[in-house]
């Protein structure tokens, strides 16, 4: 992720917003990463919004942990990610291992690539880095508080 601009101080007090939305412990997320410092800052902004957090580096490794962990309720996935899977395709997979599922995508590259004609493709959940603490838990709630037949989140 780019380095942010700011000092500590203006940083926590962007993503300690008061109204922020925030998670229980009962609620779980697979964060999918395969940026090793990456993926630990994004277990700690979504464990400091209160949900309970599993991890993988890739693809298999992260159907297997969502095979073995009944709790997890949404995927937080990268797009691109090493082991024969992009988040894609273990998107994909995922749902049909647990249906119901939450899809939240993370990129790093440009929104232009991601995006065919002006929009994302159905279905599609995207919120790109770098993002803060405080946009993530917004996304996150939305997604898992979202009814089944909702409406689609559009990319902040």
């Amino acid at each position: 992720m780019p380095r942010l601009l700011s000092t500590a101080d203006e940083a926590a007090a962007i993503d300690d917003r008061p109204d922020t939305p925030r998670g229980s412990e009962c609620e779980c997320i697979l964060v999918v990463e395969d940026d090793e410092c990456v993926r630990a800052l994004t277990i700690a902004m979504i464990a400091d919004l209160g949900y309970r957090v599993v991890h993988a580096g890739d693809g298999p490794s992260a159907l297997t942990l969502l095979q073995r962990e009944p709790s997890v309720r949404l995927l937080f996935t990268d797009i691109g990610l090493p082991g024969g899977m992009n988040g894609r395709q273990l998107a994909d997979s995922a749902v049909q291992v647990r249906s119901g599922l939450r899809v939240l995508f993370t990129t790093g590259y440009a929104r232009n690539a991601i995006i065919h004609h002006g929009r994302l493709d159905p279905g599609i959940e995207l919120i790109t880095k770098p993002f803060s603490a405080a946009d993530l838990g917004w996304r996150i709630r939305a997604l898992l508080d979202r009814e089944e037949s909702g409406p689609p989140i559009r990319e902040r």
